[in-house]
Parts: structure tokens; C-alpha cells; sequence
């Protein structure tokens, strides 16, 4: 469990992507040999439905969320635009301790008042400067080092999930956020035609 003070901070929850919220596999091929031409490469990452619905739980509580990620891909965009986030930085050059003090400037939150996910060296430095960081099970030893909470979950198989619940559930938020998704999901809605 976090300590209840520290979770009750959090108004803002930073994903990297790859290894975090992914299981660190891509599958990159081309277009089929006759199909028209074009420049674009076909892209897969797996991401894990818990793993978006903790994802939804966070935003529904309030807690801003961003995916912040030194990896372009299209199907981060695709996936964030699922989720309602919108808070989507990527690129080769992305430094993601920049990304987060340009966050806590245009949304007002102090660094101390987010959290952080990595997996990988790349992470550390903003796992550093936050107020609170995770590390999936799979993270390399050096981030698992500087990791506030080290979840049993990998990345792409329930990490992020794991987290969000523990922050929700150390707010004292999930179960009143899960009874109002349940309700919401037993609405009836007009037949479909």
C-alpha cells in the first residue's frame, strides 16, 4: 500500500510505453509485395485491456494521465486516443524529465505531485524528480533501484493496473470508483435498430 497522503497528492500519472505499458515487443513489417505504394511500416505492440480499464479508473478519479515515451509510434496515438488520454509525448530526441516540468507548467501540478512508470534506464532520471515512481517486474535492476513501488506485474501483462490500483485504493477512491462503473455499466440504453 502507498501511504495515503502521498497517493491523495497524485494528480498526475506518467507512463513510459514500451516495457511498461506494453510487454517491450514490437512487430514491425512492410506492406505486402503489389500492394500500393507507401511509406508507412506496419507496427504492433500488444497492450493489456486491465491495463487501460486502470487507466480509465485514474482519469475518472481525477488524476490526469500522460504517456511519455523516447519511441515513435503510431500506435501509442492509437492507444492514448482509446483511452482518453491526452497527454501523448514521443519522439527519438524526447528528454521525458522536460516532458514532465512541460506538464507541470501547463497543467499547474508540481513535480511532486506526479507519479511515474519505467522500466528502463531511460527512466530513472524521471522517476527521480517526481513524487512517486513504480517499477513493473520486468524493469532492469538499476530502475527497480530507484522505484518507490516495485509491482509484481510486468509491463503489458497487469503493471499498470497494479499501480493504479494501488493508488486509487491507498486514496481510498476504488471501491466507490468501481461501484459507479458498474452502474454506469448497467444502464440500459435504447435497443439498436
Amino acid at each position: 500500500m502507498i501511504e495515503s497522503t502521498i497517493a491523495r497528492q497524485v494528480a498526475l500519472v506518467a507512463f513510459d510505453v514500451d516495457g511498461t505499458l506494453t510487454d517491450n515487443g514490437v512487430y514491425i513489417g512492410a506492406p505486402l509485395e503489389g500492394a500500393p505504394p507507401t511509406d508507412a511500416r506496419v507496427e504492433f505492440k500488444r497492450y493489456d485491456i486491465q491495463d487501460g480499464l486502470g487507466i480509465v479508473m485514474l482519469r475518472r478519479a481525477g488524476v490526469a494521465v500522460a504517456f511519455i515515451s523516447a519511441r515513435q509510434s503510431q500506435s501509442t496515438v492509437l492507444r492514448a486516443a482509446e483511452l482518453g488520454v491526452t497527454h501523448v509525448h514521443q519522439g527519438k530526441r524526447l528528454r521525458k524529465v522536460a516532458v514532465l516540468h512541460h506538464l507541470a507548467t501547463e497543467l499547474s501540478i508540481p513535480l511532486s505531485a506526479m507519479a511515474f512508470m519505467g522500466d528502463d534506464l531511460a527512466d530513472i532520471a524521471a522517476m527521480q524528480c517526481v513524487g512517486l515512481s513504480a517499477a513493473p517486474a520486468n524493469a532492469v535492476p538499476e530502475v527497480r533501484d530507484v522505484a518507490t513501488i516495485r509491482l509484481t506485474k510486468s509491463g503489458g501483462h497487469g503493471a499498470v493496473r497494479e499501480f493504479a490500483e494501488l493508488v486509487l485504493k491507498s486514496r481510498g477512491d476504488w471501491d466507490g470508483l468501481v461501484a459507479e462503473y458498474v452502474a454506469d455499466s448497467a444502464r440500459l440504453e435504447d435497443p439498436v435498430a
